[in-house]
């Protein structure tokens, strides 16, 4: 039996032709202020962490490209009822973790990196079985790639210290959070 599907087709080659877009363009397209503020400041804490460019640009064109994708298969009703209860659990999960950090950040002395780390950990567990078959080997390297450098407990910890210039990054990451909050884009 022949397996071809011109839709299996065509929703392949929308998800190629979105992975090559330059990730400035897609994030203009497809993310508010709120997030395009949040990613770039990720984008520098990371570069800052790292002291690799090289390596702040590949984590967030990863999450870029997974975003995009995962937008694809929404849009394309791609997503059984499980993946859609599974996207549902991790965005309920994201909203808290949000509203961790948020705390972490305004209330002094209350920050612990294991909490952190393991919500994230969670948050990527949960995106790996709601996008589970539809997404390539690769695109699950991304999301491990995204979430292993964001949910580094070393990474975190410089974040929620005390020297600059992560303290402004954070402040201008939850700043974000607050507003992505509010909007309900979370």
């Amino acid at each position: 039996m022949d397996t071809f599907s011109t839709k299996s087709l065509a929703l392949q080659a929308q998800k190629k032709v979105l992975s090559k877009m330059a990730p400035k363009a897609v994030v203009a397209i497809l993310v508010d202020d709120a997030s395009s503020q949040v990613l770039d400041e990720l984008y520098r804490a990371t570069k800052e962490f790292t002291r690799s460019r090289k390596e702040a640009q590949k984590v967030v064109k990863n999450l870029v490209k997974v975003a995009v994708k995962l937008g694809v298969l929404l849009r394309a009703g791609q997503l059984g009822g499980r993946e859609l209860e599974q996207l549902g659990r991790l965005r309920q999960r994201a909203r808290s973790l949000a509203m961790t950090a948020l705390s972490f950040h305004q209330v002094d002395f209350t920050f612990d990196r294991r909490v952190l780390a393991a919500g994230l950990q969670e948050c990527c567990d949960l995106l790996h079985q709601a996008a589970g078959p539809h997404l390539t080997a690769k695109s699950h390297r991304r999301i491990n790639h995204v979430f292993g450098r964001v949910a580094d407990c070393d990474f975190l910890a410089a974040l929620y210290g005390p020297a600059e210039p992560y303290r402004s990054h954070l402040r201008r990451i939850c700043e974000g959070l607050g507003r992505m909050l509010d909007e309900d884009s979370i």
